[in-house]
């Protein structure tokens, strides 16, 4: 197995497609690719029709994946607000490769049997696929995709990211293999001898501690512990310094922990989701997931600097395993949120993965949601970077 990604900053597609093909083909020592992921700017729009055109005459591409991005990532570099193209490919000679589309308008019924999904998405579970799944943020059914597609293949790793660099539906392009699509989902299916690590860091840090829903309706969440919701947050708010206080009013959140057999969750098991508003009246949260009695719930604060600490512990505990050390290539799935918008530099979380990982060969791109696992289940998240890491199975 071998990777191989190159970021390209022209203003020429073509100059950029070029650049790109020698690089990835030099990296590959001229072994063919099985896979070939790319990423493009929007400043090339009037050239998205004309790619993949563009690639097969350059090269064999084998199964060709990609989308338009807000932000490119290619080479461990990242690029925003400019024109760019990103090409990352894979020589994957134990791996079979299945390719998904679907408009996600027409879902498998969400109580049906795992087996119709899987019929449904044309991959066998038996197989212990790995997904990568890109998607137009226009015309995505996300939570009750994923939800089906966890339900179908429990065990298998999914990460991916919604299309972005267009303001309205048709504006995005997703490629797959010889056709370009403007709306739904697209993705492989990677089996045999690959596994695919995932890392989400979601940019938080917890405060207060976790405690139990005691009540709720849907989304709306009525009691923590037994204490209406504004009342534990106001305890919590009284332990803060000053900063976290400020903090408070504009960077709120409330993580909810997935794994109910882990009796001490910590920073990164919970899920991150949006406070939509508050009922002063009745003391509740209006929370931006469905909620449920019983489960352990955390308040939890970003910036900057939370953001930073939360991506290199989550990075630092993976290099701590002993598989991190058979990586070969990985691909990042940025919120556009980040980046130098949030960091004020460029090439944060890319430079801090090369620090943490070394030159591991890494693409993607800034999108607008990102899909990735916490716990057992797989989400789309807002302000996330998550990452697929791929190595042999077998050496």
């Amino acid at each position: 197995m071998r990777w191989a990604s190159h970021l390209a900053i022209q203003d020429n597609i073509e100059a950029c497609i070029d650049e790109a093909v020698e690089a990835v083909r030099g990296q590959l020592e001229n072994a063919p690719a099985h896979l070939t992921v790319i990423f493009v700017s929007p400043q090339f729009k009037e050239q998205y029709d004309e790619i993949p055109r563009m690639i097969s005459q350059r090269m064999d591409p084998g199964c060709f994946l990609g989308c338009s991005g807000g932000g490119i990532v290619g080479g461990g570099k990242e690029v925003e607000q400019q024109a760019a193209f990103s090409m990352t490919c894979a020589n994957l000679p134990d791996v079979e490769i299945k390719s998904i589309y679907s408009d996600t308008m027409n879902l498998p019924d969400q109580d049906t049997a795992p087996g119709v999904w899987r019929e449904w998405l044309g991959v066998e579970a038996e197989k212990k696929p790995n997904f990568i799944f890109l998607a137009d943020p226009f015309s995505f059914r996300g939570e009750e995709f994923l939800s089906g597609v966890d339900f179908a293949f429990p065990n298998s790793s999914k990460v991916g990211g919604l299309a972005s660099g267009a303001q309205m539906q048709g504006g995005n392009a997703l490629y797959l293999d010889d056709k370009i699509y403007r709306n739904g989902l697209i993705g492989v299916a990677l089996s045999g001898n690959l596994s695919m690590d995932t890392i989400v860091a979601q940019g938080c840090r917890p405060i207060g501690e976790p405690v139990k829903i005691s009540k709720c309706d849907g989304t709306l969440l009525t009691g923590m512990d037994g204490q209406p919701p504004l009342e534990e947050l106001q305890k919590v708010y009284e332990g803060l310094d000053e900063n976290d206080k400020r903090l408070v009013q504009s960077s709120l959140f409330l993580g909810i922990e997935m794994d109910p057999l882990k009796d001490d969750p910590k920073q990164g098991d919970f899920l991150i989701r949006n406070i939509m508003g508050v009922d002063r009246e009745a003391g509740g949260i209006q929370i931006g997931a469905m909620l449920r009695e019983g489960q352990l719930v955390q308040f939890h604060l970003r910036d900057k600097v939370m953001s930073a600490e939360d991506l290199e512990l989550m990075l630092s505990r993976y290099k701590d395993q002993e598989i991190s050390r058979n990586a070969c290539g990985a691909l990042l799935f940025s919120c556009l949120g980040r980046g130098q918008y949030l960091y004020g530099k460029p090439n944060h979380d890319s430079d801090m993965f090369r620090d943490q990982l070394g030159d591991i060969p890494l693409g993607g791109f800034f999108c607008n949601g990102e899909i990735g696992p916490v716990g057992n289940s797989t989400f789309l998240h807002g302000y996330t970077s998550s990452f697929g890491i791929f190595r042999p199975l077998q050496d």
